[in-house]
């Protein structure tokens, strides 16, 4: 047996002993977590790029891994009866199938390469729905971290499982990935092609392949811009501290200030700069036509966001115009508000019914 390399010495004794297959699973993992929490990378195609296989394979095999350690019956290959290969296969390729492949017949309870990846997907497709699901009934709930951490967590689970149990079958039973099998048919496949039409194939299909590639590349690293929108809303503080879309003043008293909270969200794609008006009004609703008879500003507020930048602002109204159903009004400009404030010209409105009373 060979010794393992220098590199290898430094890693845990349970991580060198991992067949290779299973030892990429963990990588994928590790490699995941890496470009998902590292600052700079997390906004880059990398997390993208990790991110889908993670999700969409990794748990899945590490599952099929640990129901199937045995080596499965696979398609059966062109030989002779007496056991040779048939045509004119190097010598290199016969001694690379027999390193990858187990000596003695294969187990029939077992599942084959192509069946095992087809499973990997679908089990994925399956089981991470199923922890986003056990995630939405925990304080946790479907984030970022806490879907990456469940996800991870039992991939290595799994995959601890399905390295014990394929360590307790015989050598000659535990499945294996003949890598150099593939790599030689593929190189045989690719450089020494039979016919001219299995050639025009080849070339054909290494350039659909760099196509698909490309294409994919290019999709993540130049993503398509969503919808551009800002958010602007009012809020209130409840009972315990916390803020909420509920129990808006309603009831004011002339000169007497009642608090409430302003916030604007940007989702413009672009820096932009805000300005928000509060105005207190007196309108008269006739015939489903509003129409504003008097207006007063009370409070005017500039502000700058980036892109996907929140503000919120906690501040006090106090109305000096007094009657019964004036109109609290929040108006959101990009840029400078004109002279006459009208829900027709803002960007963004909103406003509040409320009843002004005179001191007593």
């Amino acid at each position: 047996m060979r010794a393992d390399p220098r590199w290898r010495q430094i890693l845990p004794a349970p991580v060198r002993r991992l067949p290779a297959d299973l030892a990429a699973v963990v990588a994928a993992v590790a490699l995941t977590v890496v470009a998902v929490f590292t600052p700079g990378l997390d906004e880059t195609p990398l997390r993208v790029i990790v991110g889908l296989p993670f999700v969409l394979f990794v748990p899945g095999y590490a599952l099929i891994a640990a129901l199937f350690p045995e080596a499965g019956s696979g398609p059966t290959d062109d030989r002779d009866p007496d056991g040779s290969v048939d045509g004119d296969a190097d010598a290199e390729a016969e001694a690379a199938d027999a390193a990858d492949v187990a000596a003695g017949p294969a187990d029939e309870s077992g599942i084959d390469g192509i069946e095992r990846v087809a499973l990997s997907f679908g089990t994925s497709i399956a089981v991470v729905p199923l922890i986003g699901l056990v995630l939405n009934f925990t304080p946790f709930g479907i984030r970022l971290v806490p879907i990456v951490a469940s996800v991870g967590g039992v991939t290595l689970v799994l995959t601890a499982v399905a390295a014990r149990r394929r360590r307790a079958l015989p050598e000659d039973e535990r499945f294996r990935v003949p890598y150099r099998r593939w790599a030689s048919d593929a190189r045989a496949e690719l450089f020494e092609p039979d016919t001219r039409t299995d050639a025009a194939l080849n070339v054909l299909l290494a350039i659909s392949v760099v196509i698909a590639v490309s294409s994919v590349g290019y999709a993540v690293a130049v993503p398509k811009q969503g919808e551009s929108f800002s958010e602007f809303y009012l809020l209130t503080e409840g009972e315990d501290g916390e803020l909420v879309a509920d129990d808006y003043p309603t009831e004011f008293t002339q000169g007497e200030p009642q608090s409430l909270v302003v916030g604007v969200s940007n989702h413009e794609h672009r820096p932009v700069n805000y300005t928000v008006v509060a105005a207190i009004q007196r309108v008269e609703v006739s015939n489903n036509s509003t129409t504003v008879t008097d207006s007063s500003r009370l409070r005017q507020w500039r502000v700058e966001l980036a892109d996907n930048e929140t503000w919120q602002l906690r501040h006090t109204v106090a109305p000096e115009m007094t009657g019964d159903r004036l109109r609290l009004t929040y108006f959101l400009y990009t840029g400078d508000p004109p002279e006459t404030l009208r829900a027709d010209t803002a960007y963004r409105e909103l406003h509040l019914w409320v009843n002004v009373t005179a001191p007593t």
